[in-house]
C-alpha cells in the first residue's frame, strides 16, 4: 500500500460513522397495512432528520403491547439477532414505551432504545436555536427521561460529554443522576418562567394589531410560505421540524399591518411533555386572531394530517379560531386530466392513478366546514396572488373587529414595537 493510500485509509478509518437503527411497530387490529407503512415512513424520516439511518423495519401484529418488553419474545429474539449480526446502534419504536419497558429492552438488546417521543425530543433539541426553544426542549427532555434512567442510560451523553466518571456504579450512579436531573428541571423551570414573562410583556405590546399564525403538520411548507409573504430568509428545508422556534414578522397588505408568525409543525403523537413545555410558544397560536392552516396536498395521507392538526388545536384551546385553509404543493399533484386524455388511458392506469379534482375538493370542504380553501404552491409561486388576496380579505375582517370604523381609503399607522424573533 502506497503512502498516499495509507493516508486515505487512515482518514476513512477515523471518519465518523453514521449511526444506524432498526424501526419497530406494532400492528393493531384496526390498522391497515398501508397505514402501518405510512407511519414507518414517517418514523424513518424522523430518524433521518436526527442523522440516523434506518436500515430495517420490524412489525408484529398484536392486540395489545407486551407489558414487559412491548413486543413478543420471538420478535425480540429476531431483532436481537439482526442488530448483533449487523452491528446496529439503536432500536426505535413507533410508540411510546413505559419506563420499565425501556429498561427491559435496553437490558435485553444491549443498545440504545428510543421510542417515538424521545426521538422527537432529540430532534427538537438539535434544531432549537433561540434561548426559549432550547430551554423548553431541554426541560421536556429531562422530564421525559427522569423515570426512564437505567444502568445502560446514555441518552444525555450529547449534553454532558459522555458517560459519568464519578465514583460508584449501578443504582448508586442512577440515583445521583436522578438528583442532578431534578435540580436541572427546577432551574430550567425558573429560567423558562423568566423568559415567558418577557414574552407576555412583548405580546401585550401587540394589542391593536391583527395577529395571524401559520399552523399545520410538520414539513408542509409553512416556512416557505412565510418567506414568500414577508420576503425574509427563514430556514425552510425538506426535513421534519425544520422550524422549532416561533418566528414573528410584521406584514402590510393593502395598507393594513398585521403580525404573521411561523410556529412549530404538529405531528401525530406529539409528546405531552413537549406540548406542556412549549406552552408560551403555542400562545402565539392561542392568542392569534386568524389561523392559516397549511396542508401538503401532495402527501397521500393529507386528510389524516388535517385531522391531527385540528385535534391538536382543540387540545390547546385554539379549535374555535377563524381559519384560512391552504392546500400547498399543488405543483406536485397529478390533477384530473381532460376527458380526451382519460379516454386514451388504459383501465389499469386509471385504477392506479390518484387524480385530484381541485374544484370538487374545494366544494366538498366548503360544504363540510364552511371554509373555502386556497390551492397554491409556495415553492414555485403558483397561485400566490390568489393566496395574498384571500389572506388580505381575512385580515380585513379581523381588522374591522378591532377598528369597526375603519375606512378602506384610510392609511392605518401602527406605532407598536417591531416584531421580534424568539417570542
Amino acid at each position: 500500500m502506497s503512502k498516499y493510500s495509507r493516508k486515505l485509509q487512515k482518514l476513512f478509518d477515523t471518519a465518523p460513522r453514521q449511526e444506524t437503527a432498526v424501526l419497530v411497530s406494532l400492528i393493531r387490529q384496526q390498522q391497515s397495512d398501508f397505514e402501518v407503512e405510512e407511519h414507518l415512513e414517517e418514523l424513518s424520516f424522523l430518524a433521518e432528520t436526527l442523522g440516523v439511518k434506518a436500515v430495517y423495519r420490524f412489525t408484529q401484529r398484536m392486540e395489545k403491547p407486551d407489558i414487559r418488553t412491548f413486543i413478543g419474545k420471538g420478535k425480540l429474539e429476531e431483532i436481537l439477532a439482526y442488530i448483533t449480526h449487523f452491528e446496529v446502534d439503536m432500536v426505535i419504536f413507533d410508540d411510546d414505551l413505559s419506563p420499565s419497558q425501556m429498561k427491559n429492552l435496553e437490558n435485553e438488546l444491549k443498545v440504545k432504545v428510543y421510542d417515538r417521543s424521545l426521538l422527537i425530543l432529540d430532534i427538537f433539541l438539535q434544531r432549537a436555536q433561540t434561548a426559549q426553544a432550547k430551554t423548553q426542549v431541554e426541560l421536556a427532555r429531562y422530564q421525559y427521561l427522569l423515570p426512564r434512567l437505567t444502568r445502560m442510560w446514555t441518552h444525555l451523553e450529547r449534553q454532558r460529554g459522555g458517560t459519568s466518571t464519578r465514583g460508584g456504579a449501578g443504582e448508586k450512579e442512577i440515583e445521583t443522576d436522578k438528583r442532578d436531573i431534578r435540580n436541572k428541571i427546577t432551574l430550567l423551570k425558573q429560567k423558562l418562567r423568566q423568559i415567558e414573562k418577557q414574552g407576555e410583556t412583548q405580546r401585550k405590546g401587540r394589542k391593536g394589531i391583527v395577529r395571524v399564525a401559520l399552523v399545520g403538520y410538520t414539513n408542509v411548507g409553512k416556512s416557505t410560505l412565510m418567506n414568500l409573504i414577508t420576503k425574509t430568509d427563514i430556514l425552510a428545508e425538506n426535513k421534519l421540524f425544520a422550524t422549532v422556534d416561533s418566528t414573528v414578522r410584521k406584514v402590510v397588505l393593502e395598507q393594513i399591518p398585521f403580525l404573521l408568525s411561523d410556529t412549530v409543525g404538529f405531528i401525530r403523537k406529539l409528546p405531552t411533555h413537549l406540548i406542556e413545555s412549549f406552552k408560551s410558544t403555542l400562545d402565539e397560536i392561542r392568542e392569534a386572531d386568524l389561523l392559516v392552516h397549511v396542508v401538503d396536498i401532495s402527501h397521500p395521507n393529507y386528510e389524516d394530517h388535517i385531522a391531527v392538526v385540528n385535534q391538536t388545536l382543540r387540545e390547546i384551546n385554539a379549535g374555535d379560531k377563524p381559519i384560512l385553509l391552504v392546500f400547498n404543493k399543488i405543483d406536485l399533484v397529478e390533477t384530473m386530466p381532460s376527458e380526451e386524455k382519460i379516454m386514451e388511458m388504459s383501465e389499469m392506469d386509471l385504477q392506479d392513478a390518484d387524480f385530484k379534482d381541485f374544484g370538487a375538493l374545494a366544494e366538498a370542504y366548503k360544504k363540510k366546514t364552511g371554509i373555502e380553501p386556497v390551492f397554491m404552491a409556495a415553492g414555485s409561486g403558483q397561485n400566490v396572488d390568489l393566496f395574498r388576496e384571500r389572506l388580505t380579505e381575512e385580515v380585513k375582517k379581523q381588522h374591522l373587529k378591532i377598528y369597526p370604523h375603519y375606512l378602506s381609503d384610510e392609511v392605518v399607522i401602527w406605532n407598536g414595537p417591531a416584531a421580534e424573533n424568539d417570542l
